[in-house]
């Protein structure tokens, strides 16, 4: 197996709250005083240009609190250093469910007072419109992603990958593979491929056979090509560098959209995780902060995003506004990772395993693969 390193520039890092308008006011309510902008580390790409146009202009327009978003490809380094020397950047962490799950047990991360979140617009509570697992001590869900694996549609004449073990098939399905560099989903696939049942996973993960299973997996597959920023397999698939690459679905789809990309997605396989907004210690502007999540993940604002981006929604009440892409016309309904055709052969990633587990399995997978130019 031969890996090339692949550098990403790393930045590691609607019922509101008073002063905020609900859905149908007009006009604008005035900033707190002292407030300056808002700090938000984001995903950049097709995912921060969704952001903006269904929750970063709004809240600004509906508050007068201008966002300002840094990008963000993951990992916590440069989040305990924040913390640790009292000086912390940003004020709302969109990141994974694992991730601020770590984050929280380090001490890195504010609680969220438990009404945070608004009702639904029925009135519902929004511990009973939220999907299970959504509210955690430092973190609230506001959607749900899919990392799938992509290939071009001109690389195999006659044939379709339609099974994750196609992945790892290099005689059918000729060509490099792109995956991302980290022991996360790349586990999962290595081991579904050997036929291991779906609810068995993270059992069989949790022994020495099973991460050499996994691992042995992974180094035979031939030219594999090693990913960082959420951009880079998109790019490589459209080059035609690789064949097959691992990535998110919202980013395939917006280059199958917006940019005609000869591209398709497997769906078995997918693994669901949440994303969650969270609030790191110190953030220079918390009440702020709160405001923005109280926003952002009100029904209506989570059904507007997915507008621009095939992300499933956390609230049950924002799924019955899911409608057509802004763009194309799409129904979107049909893209999300949880509409039931997608997500029939679906792993939904578990998160409290990974949070438990990460420094020593990626300490295994940095042994095995080579490391990133960041500690996790």
């Amino acid at each position: 197996m031969q890996a090339r390193r692949i550098l990403a520039a790393m930045a590691l890092l609607s019922g509101l709250i008073t002063g905020v308008m609900a859905p149908g006011q007009t006009g604008k309510a005035s900033p707190p005083t002292g407030t300056g902008p808002l700090t938000v580390l984001s995903w950049g790409g097709a995912y921060e240009r969704a952001q903006q146009q269904a929750l970063f202009a709004p809240f600004t327009a509906a508050t007068g609190i201008p966002v300002a978003v840094e990008r963000y490809d993951g990992g916590l380094a440069a989040l305990r250093r924040a913390v640790a020397e009292r000086d912390v950047p940003w004020d709302v962490l969109d990141m994974t469910r694992s991730e601020a799950m770590a984050a929280c047990d380090a001490g890195l991360l504010e609680p969220l007072p438990d009404d945070l979140a608004a009702p639904a617009p029925d009135g519902t509570p929004a511990r009973r419109d939220f999907i299970d697992g959504a509210f955690g001590d430092c973190s609230l869900t506001h959607s749900v992603f899919a990392t799938v694996v992509a290939y071009r549609t001109d690389a195999f004449p006659g044939r379709r990958p339609t099974e994750i073990a196609d992945l790892f098939d290099q005689r059918r399905f000729p060509g490099p593979r792109a995956l991302q560099r980290t022991p996360s989903v790349n586990l999962e696939w290595a081991l579904l491929s050997y036929g291991v049942p779906r609810e068995e996973l993270y059992r069989l993960l949790s022994t020495r056979r099973g991460l050499s299973l996994a691992f042995a997996r992974l180094a035979g597959i031939e030219d594999l090509r090693w990913w960082e920023a959420g951009s880079t397999p998109v790019e490589l698939l459209l080059d035609g560098e690789v064949t097959m690459a691992s990535g998110y679905n919202g980013r395939f789809f917006d280059a199958m959209v917006n940019r005609d990309a000869p591209i398709a997605i497997l769906w078995d396989g997918q693994v669901q995780e949440h994303e969650v907004w969270a609030m790191p210690r110190h953030a220079r502007h918390a009440e702020a902060a709160r405001r923005f999540i109280r926003f952002a993940t009100a029904s209506e604002r989570q059904a507007v995003l997915t507008r621009f981006i095939p992300y499933g929604p956390s609230r049950r009440s924002a799924m019955e506004g899911v409608t057509t892409h802004a763009g194309s016309g799409i129904d979107m309904r049909l893209h999300l990772p949880t509409h039931p055709l997608n997500a029939a052969g679906a792993v939904t990633k578990d998160e409290a395993w990974y949070a438990r587990t990460r420094e020593r399995i990626g300490e295994l997978f940095r042994a095995t693969f080579g490391d990133a130019d960041h500690t996790p």
